[in-house]
């Protein structure tokens, strides 16, 4: 890897001012001097004495060469600062200044860096500074020494100087790679299935390392995982490698140093520390945005599982499933018959999508089932990152199970972190018995303790083998609802709603879950009450709720529908609400719920004119239901509201293909009324209609309601 290529990496922890880069290009022969006797002092000042715990010869070597050059620099300022340099001079001059700033970057870089880093980028870091002995080299041999009126002694230190450089070799300290080696060793044990030895680790990691305590492993898992969260492709080691170091300090934290009480662990940490996770998820969904062909034509989100159809057409399988089921027979994005409704997988595009999630840091687990080949060629986590976490998680199932309070509370802590990316960790944490024992911490009077808990439970539950474990257990259910009504922690409360959202995913879970006392009413005080990000998750699991039949007299009974009625002009929940209340007035109960709401129509109206499209879909297809079920009273409010013609209007030839048919359906019911008022002498408006299909079309997507479809469980 090339120099320019090496410092991109250091600069990315700590951004240098633009001089870094640019050479002072408008100062006199005497002010270069001056700046660069200015940066050198301030480089051997900061430096000089600093004893790095690696890397000690290199740093010490190239120091010293500096401060000769600081000798050479006092020399010109004293007796030849207004002397006329040279052409030659004044570029090796401003090389000069670039040379320093370099050597400040990956001093500062390594003073800075985690002690295991430093390990692990032993040979790397060792070529910066062998690339940084020779370009000094270059820059002496090129400067006209001759030409400065140099002293004797200063003359002589310069070539000294340069005879040292031009003999310097490539140099790794012997003790460094020793423990860059075992460090691998280490993690190649637990890739075999072995777990290393206790006291080798113990005297690597407290008597090599000087890392003596469960705070300075966090310390050096945190700097890792900045590693890997901004890792280029190209960079060695890689990713999977990386976080196979992680789960080897983790285990080794445990292992080594107990479950010691620290504060960042039992609940004295900061706000920042916290919400250091879900603020990361949040960056990520706000700014990141996924290639247009990797998003489902139906949901418009990240396909989990694309499916080909016959036409031709890639869906996500949930999407498409829906559409199926619904009764459709058509192609959804180009309109065309199928000739059959078998789903193909697209293995092709699944891959790709998994690298790009990959390489951006995006959770995504792949679908369960006989669609799901294990032959697949994705980034997945290494067999030694499995079996260190794996270790890790039986130390921590042994906490939750016997120890104290405060460990207890620390191995929650852990499993969440632990479950919180990948399948295989969700899938072990549960095999080996901890959800029994998260269970019981859900009560526990210890709110960090809760609060870990329940978000470890949710991250388990986006394995989808996990919910039924999750569901099977005793009181699970129970106590997940008594953490969303009385969870000591805003965090907890939100996360047991996003736990409920990612359970009743499975349909059959879902009239068990509303069943559950309290759970709706809990959900709907959370959509009117609470955060931004808690109104989401109670919004998304009502949603999920609403596709139920049988939840619909719960749904009205326990005020979700003057909920989600109130959210609709709610940003970022209306969408999901307007979706919920387009379930929900399929039944004759529920349209006459919605009707009674005073706000309904004008919410719903609303949603019409400045929604986005899959929620002008649900708007329109929730006031055609209450105009056919929700009596007459909503049925008039909804005809005679002054914007329903225009709105009708616009989105017949400005909505989606599903919205134009709902949009045309309400209109024949709005015309139809008209004409009758005109038969009977009443006042009419005249409505004219594009040409349409029949009243069998009509019928035929009555039902039609357009949903979030995919939306993604929080991971925290």
């Amino acid at each position: 890897m090339s120099t320019a290529a090496a410092f991109s990496s250091l600069q990315r922890r700590r951004s240098p001012s633009l001089e870094a880069f640019l050479a002072p290009v408008d100062l006199t022969d005497g002010g270069i001097i001056t700046t660069l006797l200015s940066v050198a002092n301030d480089l051997v000042g900061s430096f000089s004495g600093v004893k790095l715990p690696f890397h000690q010869r290199n740093f010490g070597s190239l120091v010293r060469k500096i401060e000769v050059l600081v000798v050479l620099l006092d020399f010109l300022k004293e007796f030849r600062l207004n002397t006329r340099f040279s052409y030659t001079t004044i570029v090796c001059l401003k090389e000069m200044y670039l040379l320093f700033y370099r050597c400040k970057i990956l001093f500062g870089y390594c003073a800075k860096s985690s002690k295991l880093w430093l390990v692990i980028q032993n040979q790397s870091i060792s070529g910066h500074f062998h690339d940084l002995n020779q370009e000094m080299a270059t820059l002496l041999d090129v400067l006209p020494v001759k030409e400065l009126g140099l002293s004797e002694d200063v003359r002589e230190q310069i070539e000294l100087l340069q005879k040292q450089l031009r003999r310097s070799k490539f140099y790794v300290d012997k003790r460094d790679e020793m423990l860059r080696r075992q460090l691998y060793s280490f993690l190649n044990e637990f890739k075999n299935d072995q777990t290393p030895n206790a006291s080798k680790l113990w005297s690597f990691f407290f008597d090599q390392l000087k890392i003596r305590d469960a705070k300075s492993c966090r310390d050096e898992i945190e700097f890792l995982e900045e590693q890997i969260a901004h890792h280029e492709g190209d960079v060695e080691p890689t990713a999977s490698i990386l976080n196979g170091f992680v789960a080897l300090v983790r285990y080794c934290r445990f292992m080594l140093f107990g479950f010691e009480n620290d504060e960042m662990e039992t609940g004295k940490r900061s706000e920042k520390t916290l919400k250091k996770g879900l603020m990361t998820q949040e960056i990520a969904d706000t700014f990141l945005t996924a290639p247009k062909d990797f998003c489902c034509p139906i949901s418009l989100d990240l396909m989990e599982d694309p499916v080909i159809v016959s036409t031709g057409q890639t869906y996500d399988r949930s999407s498409i499933s829906r559409w199926l089921e619904e009764g459709h027979c058509t192609c959804p994005k180009t309109g065309q018959m199928l000739a059959h409704t078998r789903l193909v997988s697209n293995r092709a595009l699944r891959n790709l999508i998994m690298l790009w999630c990959t390489a951006h840091g995006v959770p995504y687990d792949p679908p369960e089932g006989p669609d799901s080949s294990s032959d697949m060629s994705f980034p997945s986590s290494s067999k030694a990152t499995v079996s260190a976490n794996m270790a890790t998680a039986n130390l921590l199932i042994q906490q939750l199970a016997t120890g104290p309070e405060y460990a207890q509370t620390i191995a929650a802590r852990e499993i969440r972190l632990l479950a919180k990316t990948g399948k295989e960790n969700r899938a072990f944490i549960a095999e080996l018995g901890a959800i029994p024992h998260l269970n019981k911490l859900l009560l526990s009077s210890n709110a960090v303790a809760q609060e870990n808990s329940v978000t470890a439970i949710l991250n388990l539950s986006i394995y989808d083998k996990n919910k039924s474990k999750i569901m099977s257990e005793q009181e699970c259910l129970t106590s997940i609802v008594h953490v969303l009504r009385h969870g000591h922690t805003t965090e907890a409360r939100e996360n047991a709603a996003a736990t409920l959202f990612s359970l009743s995913a499975v349909h059959d879970y879902k009239k068990n879950i509303a069943d559950e006392n309290g759970t709706v009413k809990a959900l709907a005080e959370l959509l009117m009450g609470g955060t931004s990000r808690g109104k989401k998750d109670a919004v998304t699991a009502l949603f999920n709720l609403s596709t139920h039949a049988d939840n619909c007299a719960r749904m009205i009974g326990s005020g979700a529908v003057t909920a989600l009625v109130g959210a609709l002009g709610v940003e970022g929940v209306s969408e999901e609400a307007a979706g919920a209340l387009a379930l929900i007035v399929r039944q004759p109960a529920g349209a006459e719920a919605v009707g009674k709401e005073e706000m309904a129509v004008a919410g719903l109206l609303g949603m019409m004119r400045s929604g986005t499209p899959r929620a002008k879909e649900n708007a329109v297809a929730a006031l055609l239901e209450l105009c056919r079920g929700g009596g007459a009273v909503a049925a008039e409010r909804v005809l005679n509201a002054p914007p329903l013609a225009g709105l009708l209007q616009t989105l017949l030839f400005t909505g989606t293909k599903r919205a134009r048919r709902k949009a045309a359906s309400l209109a024949r019911v709005f015309q139809r009324r008209e004409n009758a008022a005109l038969h009977y002498g009443g006042p009419g408006v005249g409505y004219a209609l594009p040409s349409n299909s029949g009243t069998n079309r009509d019928t035929a997507f009555a039902g039609d309601v357009s949903v979030p479809m995919s939306i993604s469980v929080p991971v925290v």
